[in-house]
């Protein structure tokens, strides 16, 4: 992620890669690992995507990752993590209630990331606008490298049948494009 100022003069952090493939019967979360500040790469290593409700009743249902403050998607997950143990895992459910408490509280309508969250049947891209989008073909992506990550596995996606492979390629190919995005790659699969 890289490091900028928010209309508010706060230092924020922004850059990276997470995509989100949905095919074959399997759904992946893939998200780089570099965290930069200006042009300098404080840390290459991040995890980016994790598994959400591992201690609950979802155990591990759910995967997310994140791009934007480091912190703020933190907020996030936990609050998502609440809300699939409100909603008994239904992630649908789950995610339409967040992106309507992120858009109208006054603390969590300050939270500066975006997300791709999945389950064994569903996609979602949820953003602080109130969006909870499920994309079309089943690819997403999103932060710096999303673009050059999603016109890549749309690419591949009619010669690839397995969701995993089309993440891993389409994140190399961001990685080598987009200066915020590694090739450390952090990938989860339901």
């Amino acid at each position: 992620m890289n490091e900028s100022t928010n209309a508010h003069g706060l230092v924020q952090w922004h850059g990276t890669t997470i995509i989100g493939v949905k095919k074959g019967g399997k759904t992946v979360i893939a998200g780089d690992g570099q965290v930069s500040m200006g042009n300098t790469v404080m840390k290459p290593n991040a995890r980016k995507v994790r598994r959400l409700g591992e201690g609950g009743a979802d155990k591990g249902k759910v995967i997310a990752g994140f791009a934007g403050a480091t912190a703020d998607a933190f907020t996030l997950f936990e609050r998502l993590e609440k809300k699939l143990e409100q909603y008994r895992g239904q992630l649908l459910r789950a995610a339409v209630e967040l992106a309507k408490d992120w858009r109208t509280d006054k603390y969590l309508r300050n939270l500066e990331a975006l997300m791709i969250v999945a389950d064994a049947e569903t996609l979602l891209v949820l953003t602080g606008n109130g969006d909870v989008l499920e994309p079309e073909g089943g690819i997403a992506a999103i932060g710096s490298g999303g673009n050059y990550a999603l016109a890549a596995a749309r690419a591949i996606d009619a010669y690839e049948e397995d969701a995993e492979q089309i993440a891993r390629k389409a994140m190399a190919v961001a990685a080598e494009i987009c200066v915020f995005t590694n090739d450390r790659v952090t990938l989860e699969t339901i």
